[in-house]
Order: C-alpha cells, then structure tokens, then sequence
C-alpha cells in the first residue's frame, strides 16, 4: 500500500485535473451554442439553394458544366476536415481513419492526395506521400484560425479551379456531420464532379419565371452552391469539435470525481492502518515497561 503523503499528492493531482477537464467543458458548451447555431442556420440555406438548382436545372443538361464534367478517375483529392486541438475523444481520429480506409481501398490507383483542414489531420499525413499542399493552398491548413465564408470561398474557388484544369477528376470531402452534443457522423461527400439529383432527370417541379435566362442563373448557382456545400461541412465539423470535446471532458471530469473518491478511501484506510498500527506499539510498549 502506498504510503500516505503519495496518496495525498495523488488526490491533488487528481483534483487539479478535475478542475481543468471542468473548465474546459464549460468552455466547449459555451462554443458549441454559438457553432450549434451557425450550422442550424446553414442548412436550410443549403438545402433551399440545392432546391432551387434543382428545379432550375431540370430542363437543361448541366452535364455540359465545367464542374459536372464525369471524367476517367485518374487523380483524386481527399479534404479531410478535423480540428487544431485534441481532447475531443475520437472526433479527429475517425477522420484520419476513414481517410485512411479510401486511401488503401476505393481510391488506392488514383493516385490520391489528401488536402488537410486542420492541423491534427496535416500531422498525420504531412510526412506521407500522400500529403498535398501548394503556395495557394498553404493557408487553408488553418482556416479554423479563421473560419468565414469569404476564406472559405478562396478555398473552394481553387478546388474549382483544379478540377476544370483537370489536376484532379474528382474531389470528395470527409467530415464530421453534428447530430447533437454526443453524436457525431463521419461523411464522405463528393464535391466535384456535382452528382445530380434525382430531380434533375425529371421535369421542374415549380412554375417560376427566370430572369436572366435559365443557363446564365445555372452557371450563377453552381459555383455558389459548391461554395456553400464545403462551407456547411466546415461549419458541422467545427460544431462536431466542441460537442465531442465537451462530452469527452464531461466523461473526463466525471472520471476524476471517482478516482478521487477512491483515493480519499484508500487514503482514509491507510492512514486509519498507520493509527492502529502506533496504538499496538503504544500497547506493547507499555505491556512490556510493567513486565
């Protein structure tokens, strides 16, 4: 059994800990409120721009797009998302192994090039052959130092550019899609070629009157659109990040109470040995003096 003064140091540490793995909850629940809401926010947008490209689009061949263009898979880019920071439990972790998955499976002759959006994925690809990073890309490493839609925008501009140069024939996203404060979904979405939707091989579904022409409001929304596709996946990552943080040092902090509460019983077991142990010897001493 540990001697006294260890298990004290030890309830200390332990209590520090809890102090810190508290505050740090407290601070990600305060974060995810503000994330929770720009990405609740969001998705409407998304959808409602996605619906009206739809409808839009419906009579014409998009197919003919810059961006639609279906093209042999020689080249893939992967834009794996995750956080700058750890102590989110498995949050950055199952990124990094999806990408992994895709990079030894469905894209292993592709030669395919992961695109880092945070700091905890470019440390675990930035020293394999898979790394991708260029002067006008090297910024987007840290878009979470910065996260606005008009950086964000640069980002995807040059995805945009790079597909229609056909540095790449396709461009898929991987991120964690926010549920709630405890669930978080791993998503792998394509974000060039645009895949089109069911809608599109129909007929429009509304009776709209456009101006300018339906081709121009076409080439308008499409970019727009991809835009505010990755834009919503940053946005449900950062959301995700606080939320798993926040649980993982709730479970954390709940953790340290108990091992506290261990160590304050084994302490009291010790020190209550130790007193018993000096009365025997107090005992015998004085047993002995009267022999």
């Amino acid at each position: 059994m540990a001697n006294l003064k260890e298990i004290r140091n030890r309830i200390v540490s332990v209590g520090s800990t809890m102090q810190i793995t508290s505050a740090m909850k407290m601070v990600s629940a305060a974060k995810l409120k503000k994330a929770q809401d720009a990405i609740t926010q969001m998705r409407p947008y998304s959808v409602k721009l996605q619906e009206i490209l739809s409808n839009v689009s419906a009579t014409l061949d998009i197919s003919e797009n810059a961006y639609s263009a279906q093209r042999e898979v020689n080249n893939v880019l992967i834009v794996a998302v995750t956080s700058n920071r750890g102590l989110c439990g498995g949050f950055n972790n199952n990124i990094i192994k999806r990408v992994n998955v895709m990079l030894n499976g469905e894209f292993k002759n592709a030669n395919p090039k992961v695109l880092c959006l945070g700091k905890k994925v470019k440390d675990a690809f930035k020293r394999s052959e898979f790394y991708y990073t260029n002067e006008s890309l090297a910024k987007a490493e840290d878009i979470f130092y910065d996260l606005t839609f008009d950086h964000n925008a640069q980002i995807a501009e040059e995805l945009m550019s790079r597909f229609v140069n056909k540095e790449f024939d396709k461009v898929v996203v991987v991120y964690n899609q926010f549920v709630n404060a405890a669930t978080q979904n791993v998503m792998t979405e394509q974000l060039l070629p645009i895949v089109p939707t069911e809608q599109e091989a129909g007929k429009s579904s509304g009776d709209y009157i456009f101006e300018p022409s339906k081709e121009e409001i076409v080439e308008d929304l499409i970019p727009k659109s991809l835009k505010i596709q990755l834009f919503k996946g940053l946005l449900d990552s950062q959301a995700s990040e606080h939320g798993a943080r926040m649980t993982a040092m709730h479970k954390a902090t709940d953790n340290a109470s108990d091992l506290q509460k261990d160590l304050k019983l084994q302490y009291n077991k010790a020190r209550q040995a130790a007193i018993t142990n000096e009365i025997l010897e107090i005992v015998g001493g004085a047993e002995a003096l009267n022999n």
